[in-house]
C-alpha cells in the first residue's frame, strides 16, 4: 500500500471542486433514473455505476501507485464499508423510479444527522443535549417530508429511509477507516466488491438500452461515479471537513435544477420545508464539530 498524499491547505480550491463533486452527485441520481424509467431493471444500472467507477479508479490509481492499493489493513471493516454503499445505491436507485429526485436527494441531507447518532455505539462518541435535540428536530424535517399522515405518502420512501441508513453506515465506517487505509485502498475495495457481487445478478438477462441517447448515459454513469468520488477524496485532502461539511446543501440547487429540467418537476412546499428544517440541523451539528475541533 503507498504512501497517503501530504494534506494542503487550499480551501477555496477545495469548495469548489467539492462543489463539482456534489454536482456530479446529482448527474448519477439523474442518470439512474432516468434509465430505470427507460426500462432497464435498477441492479443493472447499479452495476454499470460501480463497474464504470471501479474502470476509472484502476486507471487513475493503479499505473501511480501499483497493485499494492489494493491490500487493506482492515479487510473486514472494508467488506462491511462496501456492502453499506452498495446497500444506499441499490435502496436508492429504487426509490428513484417511484420519487421525485429532490425528494430522494432531501433525505439524503439527514445523513449527519443519523451518523451522529451511528457515532455513538460505532465510534464510541458521545451526544450532549443540544446535539440530541438537533438530532431530533433534524427528524422532524424528514417526517415534514415523508408526510406518513398524508394521503401523498408513498411506500417507495422506505426505500429513500434504507438508502439514508445504509449512506450513513458507510460514513460512519469510513471515519472508522481513517488513517488505517489509503482512500485509494477503499474506493478500489468499494467499487471492486460492488462489481463482483452484482455482476452474476446484473448480466444474467441483461436487458441493453434501445437508443444511442440511453446508451451513452448507461456507460457513463459508471465514469461519473469514479469521477466524482476521486474529486470529493482530493477536496477532503485540501480543507478541512468542518469547512467542506455545509459545502453539500448547494445540492439543492443541483436538484430543483435538473428535476425541473430533466423531469419537469419541483419541489412540492413539504419537501422545501422540510429540507429547511433537516439543513438548519444539519448545519448546527456542523458547527457544533467544528467548535470541538478548534
Amino acid at each position: 500500500m503507498g504512501a497517503a498524499s501530504p494534506r494542503e491547505d487550499r480551501p477555496t480550491a477545495a469548495v469548489l471542486i467539492m462543489a463539482l463533486a456534489i454536482f456530479l452527485f446529482t448527474l448519477i441520481d439523474t442518470s439512474a433514473k432516468w434509465l430505470i424509467i427507460a426500462g432497464l431493471p435498477a441492479l443493472q444500472v447499479v452495476f454499470s455505476r460501480y463497474v464504470g467507477a471501479l474502470l476509472t479508479v484502476l486507471i487513475f490509481f493503479i499505473p501511480r501507485r501499483g497493485m499494492g492499493e489494493f491490500r487493506s489493513n482492515r479487510p473486514w471493516i472494508q467488506v462491511l464499508r462496501a456492502l453499506a454503499l452498495l446497500g444506499s445505491t441499490v435502496f436508492n436507485f429504487l426509490a428513484l423510479r417511484y420519487l421525485p429526485i429532490t425528494l430522494t436527494i432531501a433525505m439524503f441531507f439527514a445523513v449527519p444527522i443519523v451518523v451522529t447518532l451511528l457515532s455513538i455505539p460505532i465510534l464510541g462518541e458521545r451526544v450532549g443535549l443540544r446535539r440530541f435535540l438537533a438530532v431530533l428536530t433534524g427528524f422532524i424535517g424528514v417526517l415534514v417530508i415523508v408526510q406518513p399522515w398524508g394521503a401523498q405518502f408513498h411506500w417507495a420512501v422506505f426505500l429513500s429511509i434504507g438508502a439514508l441508513l445504509s449512506a450513513s453506515t458507510y460514513f460512519v465506517l469510513t471515519r472508522l477507516l481513517a488513517g488505517i487505509d489509503n482512500n485509494s485502498t477503499s474506493q478500489l475495495w468499494t467499487n471492486g466488491l460492488a462489481t463482483l457481487a452484482l455482476a452474476p445478478i446484473a448480466l444474467q438477462n441483461a436487458v441493453w438500452p434501445e437508443n444511442t441517447l440511453n446508451m451513452l448515459v448507461f456507460l457513463f454513469i459508471g465514469f461519473l461515479g469514479g469521477v466524482s468520488h476521486i474529486l470529493a477524496t482530493l477536496a477532503f485532502r485540501l480543507a478541512q471537513a468542518s469547512l467542506l461539511a455545509p459545502v453539500t446543501y448547494v445540492q439543492v440547487i443541483y436538484a430543483t435544477a435538473v428535476g425541473y429540467l430533466v423531469f419537469n418537476t419541483l419541489p412540492t412546499i413539504w419537501t422545501a420545508i422540510g429540507t429547511a428544517i433537516i439543513i438548519a440541523s444539519g448545519v448546527y451539528i456542523w458547527q457544533r464539530e467544528r467548535g470541538r475541533s478548534l
